[in-house]
């Protein structure tokens, strides 16, 4: 046997052709800071956005150290936001610290003390600190963001200062403080309407309402919504909150058919991934409709991802349509603390006189004639006269239109009458002409929302700014579920 060493084998072709690693999340933090940078010079809002919605994307991806590096890329270490941002981030052992490979092979660099940089680092750290649970470092970043805006006013820092105002109100609601800053919320109003920062004037609002709402000052919701400037909405998930808030206040004013339509456009509107939210407006939707008469179809309570959050009130729905009091009860007590966490159990009490009138509106097709006490038995009246409670409920039903009937006072019969053609009515044509709304509606509304770049009918797109436009309508697709599932 040749004891000779043998010369080492060469390496096989693929290693050569080993795949670069994967960019560290410090470095798409650097780009991000790059894109806003550029956004800054060029003052172009849409780079901003863009800049937000790469964030969103790498939420999950954040940890300590590399916001920590990050802010000392992106801020002067002898900066006051500096060294208040890095006070507040939890401490790491630096041995744990990534080697960003991807950084060295191409260093990016950016201007310091631009604000638009300074304030996206308070974002930055704010959202690591909600997102670790860290409420009380959270409040004080919160602050400390909302102090240095108030000194702004910068068209390009408005995208960044409507996400601050959403998790400024965010964190206190987590620490039911929510209280402490209604005050600070309508200076911030107010600011906002000074600089005509629209996009913060309707993220300030949407926040002021959901603070009245929470405590349940449902007039002083509804007196800053009604003397608040009205424009164009700018963003599709602030106007669903706007509609969404607006169909909780038409509702417990009693009304009815506009709270109807505010929350079904705000389930229309809302985006699919934000289940949550379309959860609660199927909700108030169908206990609207159940106060205004309505039976909603089967298929509101099948939707893909809501048939367990709907149960209760699906079943609440088969008891009104039925028109069983004595199920109706049963239903209410089942789910009591269902309907307390949703806020919705005053309203479902005041559908008990619906159930009646349905159990009511029954009895009156099914018999031509039926004795008061009969009535008063089938909607399982429990009460000391239970005939003259009878008596009182089908005088106000034929007074309002709800059954077609007579009372024979003296023989104590309720004589139902004749139901006539329907189609010999105008109620057909009204029904057809409220469906022809509805639809012209949503096409005008289609049309409104389409977008188009500036002056493009008359500058014609070259080949770099087709790649880019490209890239970004891109990036804008892949991230658009993330940034919906956590604006909702």
């Amino acid at each position: 046997m040749d004891s000779e060493p043998q010369p080492a084998a060469p390496p096989p072709a693929a290693s050569a052709a080993a795949p670069a690693p994967a960019p560290s999340t410090l470095h798409h933090l650097k780009e991000i800071a790059s894109v806003i940078e550029a956004g800054s010079l060029s003052k172009e809002v849409r780079r901003i956005s863009r800049a937000v919605r790469l964030t969103v994307a790498l939420r999950r991806r954040l940890a300590a150290r590399d916001v920590s590096s990050f802010l000392d890329f992106a801020l002067p270490a002898t900066s006051d936001a500096y060294a208040r941002l890095t006070a507040l981030l939890p401490k790491e052992d630096d041995t744990e610290m990534d080697v960003d490979a991807a950084a060295s092979a191409a260093q990016i660099s950016i201007k310091h003390g631009l604000p638009e940089i300074e304030i996206y680092c308070y974002l930055l750290v704010l959202i690591f600190l909600i997102d670790q649970k860290k409420y009380d470092e959270a409040k004080a970043c919160a602050t400390a963001s909302i102090a240095r805006l108030k000194n702004m006013n910068r068209r390009t820092v408005d995208v960044l200062a409507s996400r601050l105002y959403f998790y400024y109100s965010y964190v206190y609601e987590l620490t039911n403080s929510l209280a402490e800053i209604r005050g600070n919320l309508l200076a911030l109003h107010r600011m906002a309407t000074l600089h005509r920062d629209e996009l913060g004037q309707e993220t300030l609002l949407n926040l002021l309402l959901r603070n009245y709402l929470h405590y349940n000052l449902y007039d002083q919701a509804e007196k800053l919504r009604s003397k608040a400037p009205r424009f164009e909405a700018h963003s599709n998930q602030q106007f669903c909150r706007y509609l969404f808030y607006l169909g909780k206040i038409r509702t417990i004013q009693l009304e009815y058919t506009d709270a109807k339509e505010s929350l079904l456009q705000a389930a229309r509107k809302a985006p699919t991934t934000a289940r949550g939210f379309r959860i609660q407006c199927n909700k108030w939707a169908i206990i609207v409709r159940l106060l205004l008469g309505e039976i909603p179809e089967r298929t509101v309570f099948m939707q893909k991802g809501m048939k367990k959050a709907l149960t209760p009130y699906f079943e609440l729905t088969n008891a009104v349509r039925v028109g069983d009091l004595e199920l109706f009860r049963a239903v209410a007590d089942k789910f009591a603390s269902t309907f307390s966490a949703d806020r919705t159990r005053n309203l479902i009490v005041r559908l008990r006189h619906n159930v009646i009138r349905t159990g009511l509106r029954n009895i009156s097709i099914s018999y031509s004639r039926i004795s008061l006490a009969d009535i008063a038995k089938k909607l399982r009246l429990h009460s000391e006269n239970p005939v003259a409670d009878a008596e009182s409920i089908v005088a106000k039903a034929i007074r309002d239109g709800a059954i077609d009937a007579t009372i024979d006072h003296t023989n104590g019969w309720m004589v139902s009458k004749e139901t006539g053609d329907v189609y010999s009515t105008n109620e057909p044509q009204i029904a057809f002409n409220s469906r022809i709304a509805f639809c012209l509606n949503m096409h005008n509304e289609a049309v409104k929302a389409m977008r188009f770049p500036p002056n493009s009918h008359k500058e014609k797109e070259s080949a770099e700014k087709r790649r880019e436009r490209l890239q970004q309508e891109e990036e804008l697709a892949k991230h658009m579920a993330e940034e919906d599932d956590d604006d909702f």
